[in-house]
């Protein structure tokens, strides 16, 4: 099983390679926002749970969030690896997910991180805004606070990766197709190690 979790602030291009990476190498995809939704829509008991905190403005707890993640995780026997996207975002999750995918025997075998200048963040978002209907992506001081708040808190995931030597940093600006072709590269070195 091959899993790898795609890594970088908002805007910085996960949406779009994570289509392309999931198409080239049959993976699932796993985007707790997602998994959230489906589970709420289901009304599982840890839909219910998690919808209650959610409609008293409160998040949703990390072992609520890693249980619904094992139970992705079980109900895709079939999957050739997981593309985590979203997730984990702070070092005590990415601990929770490591902990889980050795008890499924399956770890994180890379941590591929898009590296995009804040400005170049700030414009793709700012236009983004212009056609999406997010609200969050037309105001640039609250784009700003973002990307402040992943840098807070999200970067030291990609520390705890990198002391697992398990991160590789790729260039997020340029053409869609180049930065594909870099993430492509990475996963194809490392699906070798595995065979």
């Amino acid at each position: 099983m091959f899993n790898l979790i795609l890594f970088g602030p908002p805007g910085s291009g996960k949406g779009t390679q994570s289509e392309r990476l999931i198409s080239k190498y049959g993976l699932k995809h796993l985007s707790t926002g997602d998994i959230l939704r489906a589970e709420i829509a289901a009304q599982t008991p840890l839909g219910l749970a998690a919808k209650e905190l959610m409609d008293n403005g409160q998040l949703v707890p990390d072992e609520v969030v890693i249980g619904m993640i094992n139970s992705a995780l079980d109900s895709n026997p079939q999957a050739g690896g997981f593309l985590f996207d979203g997730f984990p975002r702070t070092v005590a999750q990415a601990e929770a997910l490591d902990k889980l995918l050795a008890q499924k025997g399956t770890s994180i075998a890379v941590v591929l991180a898009l590296q995009v200048d804040e400005e170049e963040l700030v414009k793709r978002l700012m236009n983004r805004g212009l056609t999406s209907g997010r609200t969050d992506d037309t105001d640039e001081n609250k784009i700003r606070v973002r990307f402040g708040e992943y840098q807070k808190k999200t970067m030291p995931v990609a520390e705890h990766y990198k002391n697992l030597d398990k991160l590789v940093e790729i260039k997020g600006e340029g053409d869609i197709d180049d930065i594909f072709q870099a993430l492509s590269r990475e996963i194809d070195l490392r699906n070798q190690d595995r065979a």
